[in-house]
């Protein structure tokens, strides 16, 4: 699936010899014309049918009862990870507990993601991804998400719509309520590309069907990203702090950072680890799922050409 284009122009300088700098590279949506050119070529090394193990460990805490600090949850989620087609692929994980203070239903080892996910570029810099299956926290359904980014590439808009229920995992048999829930959100982002720091303001509708907006700052690194966010419910009363919340977040990528694939042999990769902290101690309101082990900013935006040509010549 094209994403990005690439384009080196070197600077000679006087004694012939070429000097790379970051200045000379191009990177952008665009693909150009270059793009009708090369898909008339033969692929080399294609990822159909290739095999990834990708390792996601998963932490979780709660501070909710006065007779410890914190519940943890700890997990070791290995995942299976397999290209069908052009921007298809297929996840299949299965959670292995470590530790667990959350109760029965999250001491059994169990499957996590398991989904066909499916990408689509539009004309105009426009991406469409659509996913079907169980989701993060036992909820299972179908999940669209959509992002436009702007000529100014600093600017995009996103969109996201999820009709999802609420269910767990029994001895491997899947249990699930008849209600389902639609929610989803609306958003703008800013990427600063001075100090590789996006800034995003959502209007959302969350998995207890109440609304909000919130906004986020979440600064990237080359492996990891760190931010913070800030956010509103309205029409619960029983919300804490009268709907208002915010807190920390960050996504840290797990080494080793590079891979070699031979053949159809299936390849070993790290994941990520994240945590979302919530400083107003809500409960309930203002949550929302993943749909994917990846789905989150750090691997999101690992093709921003800003970012991209930052990190050029940092190897």
């Amino acid at each position: 699936m094209p994403q990005i284009s690439l384009y080196y122009n070197p600077v000679a300088e006087v004694d012939s010899v070429t000097v790379a700098e970051r200045k000379d590279w191009q990177v952008s949506y665009d693909l150009g014309r270059s793009w009708k050119k090369i898909r008339k070529v033969a692929k080399v090394n294609s990822s159909l049918f290739k095999v990834d193990v990708v390792v996601y460990p998963r932490l979780m805490f709660q501070n909710y009862k006065l007779s410890r600090v914190y519940d943890i949850v700890l997990n070791a989620s290995p995942a299976i990870e397999v290209s069908l087609w052009k921007g298809m692929k297929f996840t299949g994980q299965v959670i292995f507990p470590i530790v667990n203070d959350y109760g029965r239903r999250y001491e059994q080892i169990r499957p996590g993601f398991v989904t066909l996910s499916q990408t689509v570029r539009l004309p105009h810099r426009v991406f469409l991804t659509g996913t079907v299956g169980f989701f993060e926290d036992f909820r299972s359904g179908v999940d669209l998400k959509a992002k436009y980014i702007f000529k100014d590439e600093h600017f995009w808009l996103n969109a996201r719509l999820g009709y999802t229920r609420k269910g767990y995992w029994e001895n491997w048999s899947y249990y699930h309520g008849a209600k389902w829930t639609l929610n989803g959100y609306v958003g703008a982002n800013y990427f600063w590309s001075r100090f590789n720091t996006q800034f995003s303001l959502k209007g959302e509708r969350y998995l207890l069907e109440e609304y909000g907006m919130s906004a986020e700052m979440i600064r990237h690194f080359r492996y990891a990203s760190i931010g913070f966010y800030v956010m509103k419910v309205f029409g619960k009363d029983d919300a804490a702090n009268n709907g208002l919340n915010g807190g920390f977040t960050f996504q840290i990528a797990l080494p080793p950072y590079k891979y070699k694939r031979k053949g159809y042999i299936p390849r070993v990769v790290g994941g990520d680890i994240g945590i979302r902290y919530n400083a107003g101690n809500e409960k309930q309101y203002g949550d929302w799922y993943r749909s994917n082990p990846d789905d989150n900013y750090l691997r999101d935006n690992s093709f921003n050409p800003y970012f991209i040509k930052s990190e050029l010549l940092n190897f």
